[in-house]
């Protein structure tokens, strides 16, 4: 993504929901070399902070309910969730839970888009977000897999003001012209059944062996490294628990 920095409008956190969290922390820690780290829960019990380097770059989470499905959730940054929750529901999407405080670390908002992709908002407090972007084992990139890629147009700049730069095989999403991520069309080749839902891919520098490495620590290879034409490598993953998740070259732009 050309942005670097956790910014109003733009991808400013990813959580891991797992049915298995301990899984999943020693799956990314290997992968990744994220560290788990202990601290105040911010709202559910379990919740872990995983770091690199010192950064924060990601939180692991049991589920809260059931039915609820082990998946990665990427939030937005607002500078008001209650004033962007009524922009969701204006804009026709939902809100599934909040506008709530999160001890003193934000505010936090659970929606969906009007297809149904999930997705979070957060005010910052004492927690800005992550505090690394687009290097190896950070997020890097955010997607959204939809089959309506013209509400989907319609939706997230009216309630973020992302700019939209389409193509005939690809839209990205920018922040005044500064793009942090994009949009795929859902054809045949996916389930009817699955839902629309956003993907985040982590900056890796080696696309093709953190592919191979996840496979051989027991996730799914679901599309191997694969050069996009005029884009970056890139390969599409399920970890040993679930979610689904991309590995991105880190320092590429969008």
């Amino acid at each position: 993504m050309k942005i670097n920095e956790v910014t109003v409008g733009g991808p400013c956190w990813v959580e891991h929901a797992s049915a298995d969290p301990g899984a999943a922390k020693r799956f990314y820690g290997e992968l990744f070399a994220w560290r788990a780290e202990a601290g105040e829960s911010p709202g559910t019990d379990g919740y872990t902070f995983m770091t690199l380097d010192g950064a924060t770059v990601a939180a692991v989470t049991p589920l809260e309910g059931e039915g609820q499905p082990t998946a990665w959730t990427v939030s937005f940054a607002v500078t008001d969730a209650d004033a962007s929750a009524a922009k969701v529901a204006a804009a026709g999407g939902s809100v599934l839970a909040g506008p709530a405080d999160v001890s003193d670390l934000g505010r936090f908002v659970l929606a969906a888009d009007p297809s149904g992709a999930v997705f979070a908002l957060w005010q910052a407090r004492g927690l800005p977000g992550v505090g690394l972007l687009n290097a190896p084992g950070a997020l890097g990139w955010v997607e959204l897999l939809t089959r309506d890629t013209a509400g989907a147009t319609a939706f997230y700049p009216a309630v973020f003001g992302w700019t939209v730069n389409p193509s005939d095989t690809y839209t990205q999403w920018g922040l005044a012209g500064l793009d942090f991520g994009g949009m795929m069309a859902m054809d045949e080749n996916f389930p009817p059944q699955l839902p629309p839902y956003w993907l985040p891919y982590f900056a890796v520098a080696d696309v093709d062996g953190t592919a191979f490495r996840a496979g051989s620590l027991g996730a799914d290879v679901l599309m191997p490294p694969t050069s996009v034409p005029d884009g970056p490598r890139i390969a599409v993953l399920r970890d040993p628990v679930g979610a689904v998740f991309g590995v991105y070259p880190a320092g590429t732009e969008g």
